[in-house]
Parts: C-alpha cells; sequence; structure tokens
C-alpha cells in the first residue's frame, strides 16, 4: 500500500531542523519502500505492507529516536487521500471569492486530525469565530478555506489550538503528494512487467 506521511513542526521558523535528506533515510532504515520526500515542511510517501497502527508507532519512535524531538505524524493510504480530494466541500465559487481577495496566497488547505472530527469541537470553532474564513469536517480531516493569509487568519489559530496533534497542508501540497503516490504506482507497475 502507498502511503503518505506528514509530520507537524518541523523546519518552521527556525526550530526543529531537519533536512529531507535525512527524513528521507530515517523512512529507509525502517524498511519502507520507494521513499519520497516534498519540500522542506515534513511531507514523505512510501510504500509498505505494514498495517497503519504499527507503521505510526514505528515512524514515531523512530523520528523521536533518531532527531531528539517529537513531531506528530500523520499517516494516510493513497485511497484516503484520493477520496479527500474528491470530496472537497467547498464549491468553486467560495474557492474563487477566496482568490480574489488575494491571488498571490494559498487559500485552500487541509487540517489532518489524528482521529474522526468532534463535531462538538467543530460547533465551538463556529462559536469563537464569525468571520469570512471557512470551515467543513471531512472524515478524518478538516477543510479550511482563507481570504487572508494563514498567519493572519484567527479561524487558523483557534482550529490549531482545538486540534493541538493536527497538522495543516495547502491544497497544491496535497494534490502534489497524491500525484507523486500515482506516479509511485505506474512506476512499480512498470517494473513488475518488465
Amino acid at each position: 500500500m502507498k502511503y503518505a506521511a506528514l509530520f507537524k513542526g518541523i523546519n518552521v521558523g527556525g526550530k526543529n531542523i531537519v533536512k529531507m535528506s535525512d527524513l528521507k533515510q530515517l523512512l529507509i532504515d525502517l524498511g519502507l519502500a520507494e521513499v519520497k520526500t516534498y519540500i522542506q515542511s515534513g511531507n514523505a510517501i512510501f510504500e509498505t505492507d505494514f498495517n497503519e497502527e504499527d507503521l505510526y508507532n514505528m515512524i514515531y519512535c523512530g523520528f523521536t529516536d533518531r532527531f531528539g524531538f517529537e513531531s506528530n505524524v500523520i499517516i494516510r493510504n493513497i485511497d484516503e487521500i484520493r477520496a479527500l480530494i474528491e470530496e472537497l466541500p467547498f464549491s468553486d465559487e467560495e474557492i474563487k471569492s477566496a482568490e480574489t481577495a488575494d491571488p498571490k496566497l494559498e487559500h485552500l488547505y487541509v487540517c489532518f486530525l489524528d482521529n474522526l472530527p468532534d463535531k462538538s469541537k467543530i460547533d465551538d470553532i463556529h462559536k469563537k469565530y464569525q468571520g469570512k474564513d471557512g470551515l467543513k469536517m471531512g472524515k478524518k480531516e478538516l477543510y479550511l478555506l482563507f481570504y487572508q493569509s494563514i498567519r493572519e487568519s484567527k479561524l487558523a489559530t483557534i482550529t490549531a489550538k482545538t486540534f493541538n496533534s493536527s497538522t495543516m497542508r495547502n491544497w497544491k501540497t496535497v494534490n502534489k503528494l497524491y500525484d507523486m503516490m500515482v506516479s509511485m504506482q505506474k512506476s512499480i507497475s512498470r517494473d513488475s512487467n518488465a
């Protein structure tokens, strides 16, 4: 099965620095195959037959041992990434409206959660935040649409505090990771047919 691993809080603001080449080597050393990383924010894809619980524990503990600090890791398989892309709950009109506010920024994000979203926590966020930015629930993630920079969004701050083990990725990164997993699948198929 193909997976994406999303690490929280590395290479942010000059803290918790991890080179992607070192992260890739860790995952290879843990026995994962076809490992590739994407940008500096802690994204990796790979293939493995390990079950997800063992995979999580192995990566989490391996990361802590290798780099000397903890980083929560969210793991999603290729089918889960495909489904969350297909089930984007914001309309084209909503997205275009946000993009018009500032075309230079990323506006659409996915907040990856450890577990299913707690509806009461989502309701609390909506009570605390009454602005223009949008938040919608997915299966094991939240979709966020920002009209300004994520760094300036009160909704982003409230969401991150409410789900403090979560990690956010912009929509371009989510799609790129999915494309990388699909390409890996095609490459493996070609190699096995050779």
